[in-house]
């Protein structure tokens, strides 16, 4: 019998190992896949290294940042100046205070509507459409958060609640936006003040300390739950029985395969929704690519939302005299062709000039099932139901997608850390 059952070898699951590890305690973890990392995992195809999925650290937590510099002794620190996309001119980040490269006529729209706003004390925002259109006018709002919000969360902000806004969405004063108006010498107001990455190994080498002490089996689908009997079943015809289970699996897939869920808990997780996601990773043999090292895009017509350079997180993750760029599409999987995410992707970046077709080594597609959680209907309340059955039934859930919420690499860690 296991005495601490873990599901998942993500950041999160890992770090309920680690934490319980600390304490002197056993646990054994199960991961489907070949490997330990989940959505912190990489990938190596001819010398370039990719994330699954775009990951650096901004945390300030001093207990995750000793994790993170016991398993990398030698990390890259970048300075956040992100960029955007718009029409394909090149605008710094966030938008919103930094509107130099516009024309003028689209400048002043932009300056008018953030004027001639409704005080937000005045006007209560029911979604998240209101509240954008409350924080900077209406022009702004349709032309780049609205926009941004149907590529990356699959929904009209509309249909979005603001829960989960926080600091997450700069809010500039008007003296702000008029001077990012005029010039392109303005600060950096992004939230983070320094991204950290690995020099070698990837994002996944960050979490390597809490590997080392995990007993990790790996080819481990789980497909049946039994809470009464304390048994786990999976795909491969094996079975272990637990004292204590902690999941950070995402909570629709737990429902399925723990038995004798009520109605009413089936009836609360299918209500909660998430986006999938395609990573579309470009090896190059140049170094000639955009220099920013990531950068979002407005513009609908290009299927990606975000794009990052692993190269410019680290030189380790091409050969030498390459470089390498990952775009993020969110979708339903099988809503696109291999042809259809090629052209909306790498197509365009060419188009655009920002890479040369003949420099292109190869492209890669691969498909992620769960991405972002979607903050909207009754997720709230949806999760809490699904959450308090699973806790009463003796399942602790974890992690982003355990816990059902926005969280970023650090607090996925932290979450499983709270395991004592």
């Amino acid at each position: 019998m296991i005495d601490n059952l873990i599901l998942g070898a993500g950041i999160a699951g890992l770090a309920a190992s680690y934490s319980l590890h600390k304490e002197g305690k056993s646990s054994t973890v199960f991961e489907k896949d070949n490997t330990y990392g989940g959505l912190c995992g990489s990938f190596e195809i001819d010398g370039f290294r990719f994330d699954r999925f775009v990951h650096l650290s901004f945390t300030n937590s001093e207990e995750v940042k000793e994790i993170f510099e016991k398993s990398c002794p030698e990390i890259i620190k970048h300075i956040p100046e992100s960029y955007n996309v718009y029409k394909g001119i090149w605008i710094k980040h966030p938008a919103q205070n930094n509107l130099y490269p516009l024309e003028e006529d689209e400048k002043q729209l932009i300056i008018n509507d953030f004027l001639s706003r409704k005080a937000a004390e005045e006007t209560k925002a029911l979604n998240y459409e209101d509240w954008l259109r409350l924080q900077f006018g209406d022009y702004f709002a349709e032309h780049f958060p609205m926009v941004y919000t149907r590529k990356y969360w699959m929904k009209d902000a509309k249909d979005l609640r603001t829960e989960w806004v926080g600091k997450r969405v700069y809010q500039p004063s008007v003296e702000e936006v008029i001077a990012g108006s005029k010039t392109a010498e303005t600060p950096n107001t992004y939230y983070a003040k320094e991204m950290r990455y690995p020099k070698k190994g990837g994002y996944k080498h960050f979490l390597k300390v809490m590997a080392d002490s995990a007993d990790i089996k790996c080819h481990k689908e789980v497909v049946i739950i039994d809470t009464k009997t304390k048994i786990v079943s999976f795909a491969d015809g094996t079975s272990e029985s637990y004292k204590r289970l902690i999941s950070s699996l995402p909570l629709p897939e737990i429902v399925k395969i723990v038995e004798t869920i009520p109605t009413y808990v089936m009836e609360a997780a299918n209500k909660l929704e998430c986006t999938s996601g395609y990573h579309v990773s470009i090896a190059l043999k140049t170094k000639d690519i955009p220099p920013y090292l990531w950068w979002y895009i407005y513009d609908e017509d290009i299927l990606a939302a975000r794009v990052y350079s692993p190269s410019l997180k680290s030189p380790d993750n091409v050969p030498e005299g390459c470089s390498s760029l990952q775009m993020e599409v969110y979708c339903k999987e099988g809503d696109y062709t291999e042809q259809e995410l090629k052209e909306g992707t790498v197509g365009k970046l060419i188009s655009l000039g920002f890479i040369k077709e003949e420099d292109i080594l190869f492209v890669h597609l691969g498909i992620e099932k769960y991405a972002n959680v979607i903050f909207s209907g009754p997720i709230y309340e949806s999760r809490k139901i699904v959450r308090d059955y699973l806790s009463s039934i003796g399942i602790e859930t974890i992690g982003r997608f355990g816990e059902w919420d926005y969280l970023w690499s650090d607090q996925s860690l932290l979450s499983g850390l709270n395991i004592k």
